[in-house]
């Protein structure tokens, strides 16, 4: 039988929406960066973990994603590399120290380049092995094995765009000036709160199943 696409793809975004929009080590990391390095990190950073999302969808399509499931070594290698990742992300959040309470009277923050946040948001997607999972069971479960390949990169594409305009969002809302004029005053405090809650998804990650 012959699947109603339109319906299977309300149901593919908002499967997506719901999970995108859950707190995980995605949020934390945008909105580290949006308050520690300014909205155009923040933003590369929100296309980096856009970008991973087709890595994801590559992988469930081409069958990659049964490879880590079905195997104890390649999701112990994907687990423990992405566990390691945000641990050393939120090590350096930890490591933050008081800035100048008025930009220009100390030697300016260094911000990372626009190509070293998308790696960043890149990486912590792409490492992290329940959105690999989470991707694989979207298609088995909500998919339909008839829907053509093309339009199933259709979804993924989508889902792409979509997360990176979610983050882009929470990037948009974090980097107004009153958040940032806060952040200046507390900004060190709010650095090492988000190390820490970046850490508790590092052991998360490195303590999950493939339930």
């Amino acid at each position: 039988m012959v699947p109603d696409y339109g319906v299977e793809f309300l149901q593919v975004a908002g499967a997506h929406l719901l999970a995108v929009a859950s707190p995980g080590p995605d949020f934390a990391l945008v909105l580290r960066q949006s308050v520690a390095h300014g909205r155009r990190t923040a933003l590369w950073t929100s296309a980096g973990i856009g970008a991973a999302i087709l890595v994801h969808v590559g992988g469930a399509l081409l069958g990659l994603g049964l490879l880590v499931r079905g195997s104890d070594f390649w999701f112990a290698v994907v687990k423990y590399a992405g566990a390691g990742y945000l641990a050393w992300i939120g090590w350096q959040a930890l490591r933050a120290r008081p800035a100048e309470p008025e930009p220009g009277n100390g030697p300016a923050a260094r911000v990372p380049a626009g190509g070293g946040a998308f790696a960043t948001g890149f990486l912590t997607n792409v490492l992290n092995p329940k959105a690999a999972l989470f991707f694989l069971s979207l298609y088995a479960l909500v998919v339909s094995p008839a829907t053509p390949r093309v339009l199933q990169a259709a979804y993924g594409a989508w889902m792409a765009v979509a997360t990176a305009g979610w983050f882009s969002l929470v990037a948009l809302l974090f980097t107004q000036e009153p958040v940032r004029r806060r952040y200046r005053r507390h900004g060190h405090w709010i650095d090492r709160a988000l190390g820490l809650v970046l850490l508790a998804f590092a052991a998360t990650v490195a303590w999950s199943g493939r339930e």
